[in-house]
């Protein structure tokens, strides 16, 4: 993915870098030149700002309003040019910049022009994303292919520098994104959402193989025994989506297959990883962590390969048959509520929180639980019987 150090290390004629180095290596999804207001219908997330001084449309004067506009609005980095050189950007500017991490770089009138700019930025990220397909395309022929034979696994192994006589295996990251009324923003949100994840994962350590295929995300790395890696990408999705162009908006979790040391067998990784998508509301997630395997899945797993799926099912009928024909009769919410209760950690402000109710309700729901089925809370095996028994349901019927 292409940066402000990417376009810095053009060294374009007349073109310098006044402030905002500590934040070179923010992304660059495109490039804006800076017209009229409103411009966050023009603009978006990781655009390069170019803007012209010209006492006309924009004066040195409205420029310290524009930046810190630009900047809510996600610019990467903003380009400034004054008509014939005529007047100094001023240091309050330069440093404003500076405090915001915002690349600023001067443009001379007789030096390189906009238009040389926007094509070497719009060449920058042609060619970053032909790299990034012919990548995707490799690792979509390992995972997919019909024939992997030793001269193609080679041929990977020795152009992404990957081991192959360790056990890799597969993720894939969903994304789950909220809209809002402009659709076209949106996608262009979620596009930088793509960008920004492709570039985290690929500087992890081990350098993943990544790929965007349909509406997945899909990465391969080696499977390491202290799971080193498994725990940076949990930091670098947890990262992306605590961004201010992303929170509350778009939000990614990884899902993982079983680790494989025959690079023939990371298609079955793949398959493993995908069956656990529709699961990924279901899987026990107290902590909200973001990288999930079929291991969260603990003895449930191996619940649906058996033959006794009707004798388990009628386990957790018998068990619930009260607290169900409840809800079913009045619309209550107390199978929810038992479930919540123990994600939570028996915490009634959190439980209350995560149900969007007051811990009154909350309370109400817990004795009406207790009523109908003898349930003392204290009861914490018979507890998590019941919890199970709620899993195990929804997951057979997933």
């Amino acid at each position: 993915m292409v940066t402000c150090r990417d376009i810095l290390n053009l060294q374009l004629d007349g073109v310098e870098l006044i402030a905002g180095e500590s934040g070179l290596d923010r992304m660059v999804s495109w490039t804006y030149l800076v017209q009229t207001r409103p411009y966050d219908e023009h603009m978006n997330n990781g655009n390069f700002a170019l803007l012209v001084i010209d006492d006309v449309r924009h004066t040195m004067e409205e420029t310290h309003e524009i930046m810190e506009e630009l900047n809510k609005l996600g610019i990467s980095g903003l380009a400034l040019s004054v008509v014939d050189d005529r007047e100094a950007i001023p240091r309050t500017l330069i440093d404003r910049a500076e405090e915001l991490s915002l690349p600023l770089f001067y443009v001379r009138w007789k030096g390189a022009s906009f238009v040389d700019i926007d094509q070497s930025i719009g060449k920058l990220i042609m060619e970053t994303g032909v790299q990034n397909k012919r990548e995707g395309d490799f690792l979509y022929n390992l995972l997919f292919g019909y024939d992997i034979n030793n001269k193609y696994i080679e041929k990977i192994s020795g152009q992404f520098g990957l081991d192959f006589s360790k056990p890799y295996r597969v993720g894939i990251i969903i994304v789950d994104r909220k809209y809002g009324i402009n659709l076209e923003q949106d996608e262009h949100t979620y596009e930088f959402y793509g960008n920004c994840l492709s570039r985290e994962v690929t500087n992890m350590e081990g350098r993943p193989m990544f790929m965007r295929f349909l509406n997945k995300f899909v990465l391969l790395f080696e499977a390491r025994e202290d799971k080193a890696i498994e725990h940076e990408l949990e930091k670098v999705l947890k990262k992306i989506d605590g961004n201010e162009s992303f929170r509350n908006k778009i939000s990614g979790t990884c899902i993982l297959g079983a680790p494989y040391s025959d690079p023939r067998d990371f298609g079955k990784s793949y398959q493993q990883a995908k069956s656990l998508i529709p699961k990924i509301g279901l899987l026990p997630n107290p902590k909200k962590k973001k990288v999930l395997s079929a291991s969260a899945m603990g003895i449930y797993k191996f619940l649906f390969n058996a033959d006794n799926q009707r004798e388990i099912l009628d386990y957790c009928n018998e068990r619930l048959e009260k607290l169900e024909e409840y809800d079913h009769a009045n619309g209550t919410f107390l199978i929810d509520t038992l479930l919540a209760y123990y994600m939570n950690g028996f915490n009634s402000a959190n439980t209350a929180k995560t149900l969007f109710i007051h811990r009154n309700s909350l309370q109400y729901r817990l004795n009406k639980i207790q009523e109908l089925i003898g349930l003392e809370m204290d009861d914490y095996v018979r507890y998590l019987d019941l919890v199970n028994c709620i899993l195990v349901k929804r997951m057979m019927f997933m």
